[in-house]
């Protein structure tokens, strides 16, 4: 299974329902970046993106996006064969 990483802060309900998701398809660890307690970080994230929010999703070196995209791309079927991809 591919390696998650979520851009993440302490009190987010979306990061939350998004972690929920990535359990239910199996993914047993989330790499976890709070961007809360290291602005260094957020700004990582920002470059990395081009977004201000979180959470945001990487499975492998895809970037996925917010949890709504998350949801959309499971909803169509993509969300496990990114995940199980080699």
């Amino acid at each position: 299974m591919q390696a998650v990483r979520m851009y993440t802060t302490a009190v987010c309900p979306y990061c939350i329902r998004a972690k929920q998701v990535l359990k239910a398809k199996g993914v047993e660890q989330i790499e976890e970046i709070r961007v809360d307690t290291d602005p260094a970080e957020r700004m990582k994230m920002m470059e990395l993106t081009g977004r201000r929010t979180v959470p945001q999703i990487f499975v492998g070196d895809t970037h996925v996006g917010g949890c709504d995209d998350l949801i959309a791309l499971d909803s169509r079927g993509g969300l496990v064969p990114l995940l199980q991809a080699s």
